[in-house]
């Protein structure tokens, strides 16, 4: 995996006042690339278009990059995003970590041009032009909030036939299911499932695993169903990863490991009408824009890239179950856009997302969705044969997080 990274989060001294400014979280995250054998291609835009260090301070005033004098630095700006963007394009680089708030390398807040320090919605000249190539840019805040500590460790929540990778974790804890506030103390989990939590360390990444949930087709309510994200969120969890296994939507998809980029909720519920679930957020009203974290996705990605490990995206359709689908409705998930088919995620995402957390959905289409012959016990004997790139693909990310 190669990414960009704004010079000054690595501890140069290029920013306008000759200052660093240093994050150890984004230095961690270069150190985790070039361990893996990444390269990480370090970028000032304002320095690589021609402006010294140190310089007159410069805002985004509308089109343009003025400096507190009035002067016009727009094409020097230009210039630098440029040339960051062929080292990027060189790199084949997916991922760009850039500066906070600066004029050229904000990648949602940069202050409005008045010097008085008031911050506006939009991106600087080099983070939009890395955006509009499709390269996710996010600023250092994203990579430290995601950064796993003992303080807020990594929840993982596995499905049917994932379940394996709660044996991996060193424990220092096991908490049963039944201590859970809100989940159903009489669940009986399927087969694939197990029900107690495994707090510890994962490749001495802290972690905090459920090797089983339980589904709205066992009559459970949404309320229940997301009950293990918010002890997760209670436990200082700020990124978790949900592993499920679904069906695959011919044409769309196939069967083998993969991405959930956005799902589309045919449950008929939702986690936030719980009256009993409204006092853990601070509106039901959650915009659902980026549930699943694109910085994490990319990490993923490229964990995939450096493992050899194939690795498809698309979308999650959530349906009720417990019958897999007939051949009719399979159709209508592709003409909806739905890749893969399952029947849990959608919940617990939302939910998580509401709460703040990061997301990462990694399915296993186990199934050609509508086929012949699909049973649970099918689904969790494939699974078997990708337990290692799943487990592989899990450690890859949680090295990243370190």
């Amino acid at each position: 995996m190669n990414i960009i990274v704004s010079r000054c989060l690595l501890g140069e001294r290029c920013r306008y006042d000759g200052s660093a400014r240093p994050s150890c979280a984004v230095r961690a995250l270069a150190r985790a690339v070039r361990e893996a054998g990444g390269t990480v291609c370090a970028v000032c835009p304002e320095m690589d278009g021609g402006l010294s260090c140190p310089r007159t301070a410069a805002e985004i005033r509308g089109e343009r990059v003025v400096t507190r004098e009035g002067a016009d630095v727009t094409e020097a700006y230009r210039l630098g995003a440029a040339r960051a963007l062929d080292r990027a394009r060189h790199v084949s680089a997916p991922l760009a970590v850039l500066k906070a708030k600066s004029p050229a390398c904000g990648p949602t807040l940069v202050y409005d041009g008045s010097f008085t320090g008031r911050l506006v919605r939009g991106q600087g000249v080099c983070a939009r032009a890395l955006a509009r190539e499709g390269i996710v840019v996010v600023d250092e805040n994203v990579v430290n909030t995601c950064r796993a500590s003992m303080e807020h460790p990594v929840a993982i929540v596995l499905g049917s036939g994932l379940g394996a990778l709660a044996s991996l974790v060193k424990p220092v804890r096991r908490i049963p299911y039944a201590d859970i506030e809100g989940f159903p103390a009489a669940a009986r989990p399927v087969a694939g499932h197990r029900f107690e939590v495994t707090v510890g360390t994962l490749d001495d990444v802290p972690v905090v695993v459920y090797p089983g949930r339980v589904h709205l087709y066992q009559g459970y309510g949404p309320a229940q169903v997301s009950s293990l994200v918010r002890h997760a969120h209670k436990l200082g969890c700020r990124d978790i990863v949900f592993a499920c296994s679904t069906g695959a939507v011919a044409g769309r998809a196939h069967v083998g490991l993969g991405l959930v980029t956005d799902h589309i909720n045919l449950t008929g519920t939702n986690p936030l009408i719980e009256d009993e679930d409204l006092s853990v957020v601070e509106s039901p009203f959650v915009g659902l824009a980026d549930t699943y974290t694109p910085y994490l996705r990319e990490l993923a990605l490229g964990v995939a890239a450096d493992e050899g490990i194939e690795l498809q995206q698309g979308v999650y359709a959530g349906l009720l179950g417990p019958s897999f689908e007939t051949g009719a409705e399979v159709a209508a998930l592709g003409v909806l856009g739905a890749s893969f088919a399952g029947m849990s995620l959608v919940c617990e995402a939302i939910m998580a997302h509401a709460l703040g957390m990061n997301v990462l959905g990694i399915t296993l289409a186990a199934n050609m969705a509508g086929a012949a012959g699909v049973s649970h016990q099918s689904v969790l004997d494939v699974a078997h044969d990708y337990e290692d790139d799943f487990e592989r693909l899990v450690c890859g990310v949680l090295a990243r997080l370190r």
